[in-house]
């Protein structure tokens, strides 16, 4: 296995973004989920069904009293999780739930206690997180009624709501590039524009993530969302790492190719993924298929699980929400429908195989046969991919682009070091560089940086790497046989 020559990011260090993540934003985090079964008990107490997870109308009461039991069980185990973190406390192991990665993440965590390093603080901050997200899903999983449920869905699907002004402009911004088809054709410079532009909606896709908008007002969010072309001018002299020119120089070599999206956040982000995609099927020829490799349990709270991913293609076809419906102006109505003919087109595209997932679509939360899938919610950095999941680099390794979107991809690519800034790309990804096509698209929203010059950090502000402000566009090609 790869080792770095630097040691890892941990919450020992007050001034880093990992101690603040241990100390606030965990704690909100996991609050969260006891308030939202403490409510849900509720309802079901008051015979007040509140969402489609079960079917209150016609629930027994035997039944009814059982659920109720289990989420108050969840809660006191949760509840016990906050209590332990905020004292430092040495973190439990994971009970044998019958899912993938139990075994994993025990021996990992006996091998860091065995070094001092088995407390909330003390553990390299990458496992730590990794680790609270398979734990949680434990307590889920060893349930008769909850262990299909994910605690994360409403807010993912609340934040996604708010996002329909985005999402509108974004639609007819792609509804008239069907008069251009013939244009792009005949002229790739103006293909290569197009390129960068649904790049970079690709890349300030990533800028909502919902395990860090804690405090968010919908104004922040829609700010956040802007794609006008302005906007993105602006936002050029913020990514400190910018490879567009080689993405492009790579993706115009292709015919008829593959590429590979490995997904981050729910809502937004995956609208802006599904453009991306869209852009490249449709109106080039590079590109002919696209598979989306979602998580395979509820992950930092926003990541897209494969109920995600056709939910939200079946909500932009079916759901008013995204249509501004108390809006009377024409661009408002002509947005609705230039939305519908997007999703629609989406729709086909996953009927025919144009658009695939890594798994089934219909793909259970935690499913123990998804294998393609488990690998992304290990605790294991991605220069260990061939030894860990030698399937999945096989598979990875017949893609002409494979697209790393988000931070806790980049922290993984990376291994989530303390590399100093001015480190390449290609060095910081260990033995994975080289293998096949990486991009990687990423705002800055923890502490790990690599590829950019130090004369460059010097003039920006003490919280360029947390602020996601700034975004790093990362590319290394595959290595020449």
């Amino acid at each position: 296995m790869f080792e770095a020559p630097y040691p890892p990011y941990d919450p020992t260090d007050k001034q880093s973004f990992s101690y603040e993540t241990v100390v606030k934003r965990w704690p909100i985090i996991v609050t969260s989920i006891i308030d939202q079964l403490y409510q849900m008990n509720h309802g079901l107490s008051l015979l007040e069904p509140q969402s489609d997870v079960f079917d209150v109308k016609h629930m027994n009461p035997e039944r009814k009293s059982a659920i109720i039991r289990e989420a108050k069980t969840i809660m006191e185990k949760v509840s016990r999780v906050r209590y332990e973190m905020g004292r430092d406390y040495p973190m439990p192991e994971i009970e044998d739930d019958g899912e993938p990665l139990v075994r994993e993440y025990n021996l990992e965590l006996k091998r860091l206690a065995g070094e001092g390093k088995g407390t909330w603080f003390t553990c390299p901050w990458l496992f730590a997180e990794c680790y609270l997200y398979r734990l949680l899903r434990s307590f889920f999983k060893l349930t008769d009624h909850w262990a299909a449920f994910d605690q994360f869905a409403a807010q993912k699907d609340d934040t996604f709501m708010k996002s329909s002004v985005a999402v509108a402009q974004i639609a007819t911004t792609m509804h008239g590039m069907e008069s251009t088809k013939d244009i792009l054709e005949s002229d790739p410079s103006k293909l290569e524009v197009l390129f960068r532009e649904m790049l970079q909606v690709c890349l300030w896709g990533n800028a909502t993530d919902l395990s860090l908008l804690t405090h968010m007002t919908i104004a922040d969010i829609e700010n956040l969302q802007s794609v006008g072309k302005e906007a993105q001018t602006a936002r050029q002299e913020y990514i400190l790492k910018d490879d567009q020119q080689a993405v492009w120089d790579h993706v115009r070599t292709l015919k008829n190719a593959r590429i590979d999206i490995v997904l981050d956040n729910a809502g937004f982000e995956l609208f802006t993924d599904l453009i991306f995609a869209d852009f490249l099927v449709t109106y080039t020829p590079y590109v002919s298929k696209v598979v989306f490799h979602p998580k395979a349990i509820p992950w930092f709270v926003s990541d897209v699980l494969p109920t995600d991913f056709l939910k939200t293609i079946r909500e932009l076809i079916r759901s008013p929400s995204f249509s501004s419906p108390s809006s009377t102006s024409p661009t408002s109505k002509h947005s609705a429908g230039h939305l519908k003919l997007l999703a629609n087109r989406w729709d086909r595209y996953l009927s025919d195989g144009t658009f695939a997932l890594s798994v089934p679509l219909e793909t259970p939360i935690g499913a123990p046969d998804a294998a393609p899938i488990h690998f992304w919610t290990s605790p294991w950095p991605y220069w260990d991919l061939r030894e860990r999941d030698e399937e999945l680099f096989g598979c990875l390794e017949g893609s002409g682009l494979v697209v790393f979107k988000g931070d806790l991809n980049y922290r993984k690519l990376t291994g989530d070091i303390r590399w100093p800034v001015s480190t390449p790309f290609a060095t910081a990804v260990g033995p994975l560089a080289g293998a096949f096509p990486i991009l990687s698209l990423r705002t800055n929203k923890a502490d790990v940086a690599v590829g950019v010059d130090e004369a460059v950090v010097e003039k920006l502000e003490e919280n360029w790497r947390i602020s996601g402000k700034y975004a790093l566009i990362s590319f290394i090609p595959k290595a020449d046989a």
